[in-house]
Formats: C-alpha cells, structure tokens, sequence
C-alpha cells in the first residue's frame, strides 16, 4: 500500500513539474558567404576554435580540457563555450550554461577549385528568451544575423588575405 502511495504521489509531483516547463522554440540562423580561396587553405586561416576573439574585436583564451573535443573557451572574459564536435573543415560547440540551450557550427565547403563557402549556422531555443513574445524572438533573431553576419565578413577577409 505504500508504494502505491509513493507512486502516486511522484506522479503527481512530476506532472505539476512537468507544467513548469515551457514548449521549444528553436531558430536556426542559417548564414553563409563565397570565398575566393581553397577550402583547405580558407580553413588554416579561420579554423581555429579560438580565432572567433579577433572575428569579435574581442579576447578568447582556452580554459580547459583539448585540444579537440571538450576544450572549452572564454570570450570576452565571460561566455564560456565547449566544443562538442570537429571534422576536418568543421566545429560545433555550446554554451553548456545557456538557457537558451545556445549551439553554432563553423564549417567550410570546397565550391569549385579556387573556392569555397564559409557557413555559420546558430541554433537556440527562442522560447527562453526573457520576456518571449514573438516580438522579443523576431528581435533577437535580427541582432544575432547583423552580429554574426559582421563576424562572417571578418571571417571572409581573413580567409581571403594574401
């Protein structure tokens, strides 16, 4: 009879916490460029899973685990984020203390033999944003295209730089 009753009354706590969370909404920021170099020349330049401090006109140092998979960065002295998958052309990482459950992926592509595309894709769950309403979402989504579309460009004529 008790653990009927244990039973019940933890189902009954995680359906009331269950009621607490909120539905995903996530955005995926798709951006992308052409550049004038070879992927694997392209990607010397801007491959680096650090390089994003000078993209950002910021600091960027290695706090730990790496290199490769696990190693974690600070950005400006306060974003921490961890890499979580690697290719040859390509990096994901997260923000492991995001509410938003913030990921982006920095790849390159070849496209054509003296070309390749430099693609930037953000992932996050726009429904924990503070205050979401659909105009807090259209407004951040906005923010992060200009800001990552500026860090595209600095990639870009870093990757092209003779």
């Amino acid at each position: 009879m008790h653990a009927k009753l244990r039973m019940a009354a933890l189902a009954l706590a995680l359906s009331g916490a269950a009621g607490l969370a909120h539905a995903a909404d996530y955005v995926v920021i798709p951006l992308a460029t052409t550049v004038n170099a070879p992927a694997a020349v392209a990607w010397k330049k801007v491959g680096g899973f650090c390089d994003i401090g000078a993209w950002l006109h910021t600091t960027c140092e290695i706090t730990s685990g790496g290199p490769g998979v696990g190693e974690v960065r600070r950005i400006a002295g306060r974003v921490d984020e961890v890499l979580v998958s690697q290719t040859a052309w390509s990096y994901t990482y997260a923000q492991p203390k995001s509410p938003i459950d913030y990921h982006g992926t920095v790849e390159i592509r070849p496209d054509g033999k003296d070309r390749s595309r430099l693609l930037y894709t953000l992932v996050y769950d726009a429904a924990a944003l503070p205050g979401a309403s659909p105009q807090t979402k259209a407004a951040d989504v906005a923010r992060r295209t200009r800001m990552f579309t500026g860090v595209l460009e600095t990639m870009k004529a870093t990757a092209e730089a003779k």
